[in-house]
């Protein structure tokens, strides 16, 4: 099997022996004009050679060869897209995502599309596993503190240099609740890439629901005096699964508190669309923005936000995926929607659960 080099070398000297040509909208049409005027060559050359007194037995044979070489010429230009892809799919195949078709912008017909979607392919599958090497070194990171801070403790225990006061205790279970959050977010992620989970519906009130969601976060959020304010009536109920939908929102908002300064606000907010038989939750950090352009990647698998003053990253990057994921796994959305009071994530869910079938 040809080497990574290799192939980009094909793929350079494919570039510079044949130009793709971009004539018509259509390869059926390239194609078409092609052969017409490949035909009109060679019907012109033959009357050419047979009035100036050539043979025919000469004459048939030769113009079939120009036109046979006229067609060969002007088809690799059409096709060289084609010969490129194969040789990044081997490359591909070997493990290197870098590699591209080239491609003329400008050429609109089939092949040029189907050209273009190979190279967006070939971007996500390399920002894919670029993020999985990061992730599996997060991870690592990740897993590695807490396991060497419960080591120490419970060494230093073991030997007598620590007394097991509550405190010590309470330390060792803030670093396993670390390390259980971590082995959740690794399932979760298994569970995405299965593509669904089961969902145990039951009817309930959106307020108690997100009072008891928010509390947790509330204890964790600490000495960063963040005031979480909460709008949502007490009347709303719906449908769904309570632990998936915990999920949700237990991101969204943690990730808002997480981007969001000490001493200020996080907003959220509940309304029905009863138009739309819907329920809208806006969970808003006050003061930050994030980019139109941005808006899409921060809920892709792997994707940190970036760090502000006075805010914090952290993580491995699943939190807003998985958001997305349940949200999906319910027929619902998270986006994020223009606010002139900060970053706003908008949540909607159907009011009643709709079965798959």
């Amino acid at each position: 099997m040809a080497s990574p080099q290799s192939t980009k070398s094909r793929l350079d000297n494919a570039t510079k022996r044949v130009k793709p040509v971009d004539l018509f909208s259509s390869l059926k049409l390239e194609l078409s004009a092609l052969i017409v005027c490949a035909t009109a060559i060679a019907f012109a050359m033959c009357w050419f050679l047979l009035k100036f007194g050539w043979s025919g037995w000469i004459a048939m044979p030769l113009t079939l060869v120009v036109a046979l070489g006229i067609t060969y010429f002007f088809s690799r230009g059409i096709t060289a897209p084609l010969r490129q892809m194969r040789d990044v799919a081997e490359a591909m195949a070997e493990g290197d995502y870098t590699v591209r078709v080239n491609i003329d912008q400008e050429r609109h017909d089939e092949v040029g599309q189907l050209a273009r979607s190979f190279n967006e392919m070939a971007e996500e599958l390399e920002h894919a596993d670029k993020m999985r090497l990061d992730m599996i070194a997060n991870v690592s990171h990740e897993l590695r503190t807490p396991v060497s801070a419960l080591q120490a403790m419970v060494e230093n225990m073991a030997d007598g240099v620590t007394e097991p006061t509550p405190a010590n205790l309470e330390g060792i279970l803030t670093q396993t609740q670390r390390l259980s959050d971590l082995v959740a977010f690794l399932l979760d992620l298994s569970r995405m890439e299965a593509g669904a989970a089961s969902l145990n519906i039951e009817q309930f009130n959106v307020a108690e629901f997100l009072d008891e969601t928010v509390e947790p976060l509330e204890i964790a959020d600490g000495g960063h005096a963040h005031d979480i304010q909460m709008r949502v009536s007490d009347d709303i109920t719906m449908e769904g699964d309570q632990d998936r939908l915990r999920q949700l929102f237990t991101n969204i908002i943690a990730n808002a508190l997480k981007h969001s300064p000490d001493n200020t606000t996080v907003l959220v907010e509940t309304h029905e669309d009863k138009d739309n038989g819907t329920i809208v939750t806006n969970v808003v950090n006050f003061g930050s923005q994030i980019a139109p352009s941005d808006r899409s990647d921060i809920f892709r698998r792997f994707v940190k936000g970036k760090t502000g003053p006075g805010t914090e990253s952290g993580g491995t990057g699943l939190g807003l995926s998985i958001a997305r994921w349940a949200a999906q796994l319910h027929g619902g959305s998270v986006r994020v929607v223009d606010d002139t009071r900060g970053a706003d994530f908008e949540i909607t869910l159907p009011k009643y659960h709709i079965a798959n079938e």
